[in-house]
């Protein structure tokens, strides 16, 4: 049981956690900050917190801490909490880059840098804000920690349980190594399906080709529906690992069109037979939780 937990940023990741741990009976209390008054109100609304109040107000009383913005907005955040953060309370995030929040961790929390275990839920949807939090959202989902050298082990225990509660599979990772694994299987193909539209949008014939997009279009660009604030944020703070995945992805794209343009039917046959062995086996262990 955690007392009371402060989620600063109260949208599909927060309200999530929050309503994870209502389900399981693990928190007593639920204090939400937010920026946007409509979001705030939908969040008391639907119990996903127990109360609004601001920043300050919030971390002076909690005894877990989650941040759970665009992590454009996290140093800010660490700085205005640091001296109100209880000597006992643990703290954490939510941000999709690690190096990036790290070093702003570093450069606002001081000496209180033991008490954050910088931390990564890999779960999410294209819908943002409370409305879509769900209590199962991180059943079977990765959570990735990246412990600091600072950190007593006790403190990462208590978050690695906290996401433990809601379901997760807890995962530890260096800050590097995490940047460029997710930059390569989650920032990637956001960047693909967002380039996909804009393809669409500026196309001169764009008016017909959206009449006929069907399935297929809406299964490969649902991403693009995602928060672009979040994803501006993303692109930014992990550039170096995304812009390596890009450069990549674009030489085996290249390979594909030396392919169609050679006409070469049996390569392209195992090519496309090879990717669907893989993904239908990282199916199978996604799905069961592996």
């Amino acid at each position: 049981m955690i007392p009371c937990v402060a989620i600063v940023g109260v949208g599909l990741i927060g309200g999530s956690f929050s309503l994870a741990l209502r389900e399981a009976k693990a928190v007593g209390r639920v204090i939400g900050v937010g920026r946007l008054p409509e979001n705030n109100a939908q969040a008391l609304a639907l119990g996903v917190v127990d109360e609004i109040t601001d920043l300050v107000s919030a971390v002076a009383q909690a005894d877990f801490v989650l941040v759970a913005t665009p992590v454009g907005q996290m140093e800010a955040i660490f700085a205005e909490l640091a001296p109100h953060l209880r000597a006992n309370a643990v703290l954490t995030d939510a941000g999709s880059t690690k190096g990036d929040v790290v070093a702003a961790a570093r450069r606002a929390l001081g000496h209180r840098i033991a008490q954050f275990v910088p931390g990564h839920p890999v779960a999410g949807a294209e819908k943002s804000g409370a409305a879509a939090a769900l209590a199962g959202l991180y059943q079977k989902r990765r959570v990735v920690l990246t412990a600091l050298p600072e950190n007593p082990p006790e403190v990462v225990a208590r978050v690695a349980a906290a996401w433990q509660t809601c379901g997760a599979v807890v995962t530890q990772m260096s800050v590097a190594e995490h940047d460029q694994v997710l930059a390569a299987v989650s920032h990637l193909p956001h960047m693909l399906a967002y380039a996909l539209v804009e393809n669409i949008v500026a196309d001169a014939n764009a008016d017909t080709l959206w009449q006929f997009a069907a399935g297929g279009f809406r299964d490969f660009s649902r991403i693009a529906s995602s928060h672009p604030e979040m994803w501006r944020d993303i692109s930014v703070a992990n550039r170096a690992a995304l812009l390596a995945r890009i450069d990549s992805y674009s030489q085996t794209l290249a390979d594909l069109r030396g392919l169609i343009e050679a006409g070469d039917a049996a390569s392209l046959e195992a090519w496309f037979q090879r990717a669907r062995d893989q993904r239908n086996a990282w199916l199978q262990r996604f799905e069961a939780g592996r």
